[in-house]
Formats: C-alpha cells, structure tokens, sequence
C-alpha cells in the first residue's frame, strides 16, 4: 500500500500541497485526477523521493520515506511526468543500467523490449527516439523492477490509443496480481471502469472520492467529471 498523509509543500511563499492525503491500496488502479496547479504531480514526487515535503508523511508498503528512504523506494517503482534519459544511450543500455539498479535479471529486460514493442528501435539512442518511443522505454523501465507499488504520473499522454490500452490492461493486470497502483491522469474518459479508486484534487489536497463509472472525456476548456 502507498499511504500519503497530511503533505504540505511550498515554493517561494506559493503553497502547493495543503495536507495532502491519500491512500492506495494493494491489488488496486487508484486515479489522482484534477486540474493543472491540484498537487497531484507534486504529491507523486515527495512519494517517490524526488522532492521532500515540508511536513507530513509517506508510507510505501509500511516503510516510513524519511526514516528509511532506500527501503521504502526498493519497494516503489515509478515514471515521472517527463520521462528523460542520457541522449547518447541505446534503449538496451538504458534498461540494462537499470536493470542492474534494481537487481533485476537480464532477461527480463528482453521481455519488458517485447511487451512494449521496443524490437525494433533498442539499438536506437535516446535522442532518436520520439517522444511515445520514449515513454514505452520508461514504462520498460518501470516493469524491471517488478515492485509491489507502482506509481505513474501522466503516463498515457505521449501514448497512442493502442498502446495506452495496452499500458492500462497491463497496469490492472498488475493491481490483479495484488500491486498497489498509484496514477495522476488528465485522460478522464480512457479510465471510465477500469479503475477502482478515483481521487479529486484540488488547491493542493484531495477533496473527494468520485465514482470511477462517472468519468468523462476531458474537455479542452474545462475539468469535467460526472455527477455523483
């Protein structure tokens, strides 16, 4: 389970988390959903260890982030918003470091290649690489691991159709197999009935479960979300 509790977060005198809470739980999708400026990003950072909070807590399979920050992100594997990566690496060099990171064995990289379509580009560099070939590299990347918590920040957008089906169907597969799912998403519509939790955030907290049944296409002019 990944347990965040009461984060706060500020920026040159600018709030960005305001006690900040949320949970998800094993063998679960559960979607951080809200407008740009909600925390939602800010909040995956502080639980994956990419910036530390100004109070409050995170707990990744019970291990407190602050007290033992290695134990608890060995047990968390995550993709970032902006998935970026040394521009002179090959694909395969790139999984193979963090294969090697994560204790992983080397043939699961050749699997992680073939379920995200990667045959024909690993011997590529990262900078010839477009940017929805760089987000099938990170989503790679992030199965190496094989951690029981999974946390994903915007990951569908660089996506076409079918591979955000393919990511979605395998990220269920995972919350099945009893892993704990944490996304923050903008593509309301895409998750209609496939996830089990849904979470509103807005000014920097999350403000309400909605029903994950009652989500809509998002509309270029404003956040919508069902009745509920």
């Amino acid at each position: 389970m990944i347990s965040i509790d009461s984060l706060q977060k500020s920026f040159r005198r600018n709030s960005l988390l305001n006690g900040f809470s949320c949970e998800a739980r094993s063998g679960e999708v559960t979607l951080l959903v809200g407008s740009n400026g909600a925390g939602k990003s800010t909040a995956l950072k502080i639980a994956t260890g990419a910036l530390q909070a100004d109070a409050g807590t995170v707990k990744i399979g019970g291990e407190d982030i602050r007290r033992d920050r290695a134990r608890a992100l060995q047990l968390c594997s995550s993709l970032p918003q902006s998935v970026d990566f040394h521009p002179r690496l090959t694909a395969k060099q790139i999984l193979r470091f963090y294969a090697d990171v994560r204790g992983a064995p080397r043939e699961r990289i050749e699997q992680e290649i073939e379920r995200w379509g990667l045959e024909d580009h690993f011997k590529k560099r990262a900078c010839e690489l477009s940017g929805g070939l760089r987000q099938r590299l990170g989503l790679a990347v992030l199965f190496l691991a094989d951690a029981p918590c999974m946390v994903l920040d915007e990951p569908g957008i660089s996506l076409d159709p079918d591979w955000r089906e393919t990511m979605q169907q395998t990220l269920i597969h995972q919350a099945r197999q009893g892993k704990a799912i944490l996304v923050a998403t903008h593509l309301l519509g895409e998750w209609q009935d496939r996830a089990d939790r849904c979470l509103l955030c807005e000014n920097g907290r999350v403000v309400r479960e909605i029903d994950p049944q009652k989500l809509r296409p998002e509309s270029p002019a404003t956040f919508k979300i069902a009745a509920v």
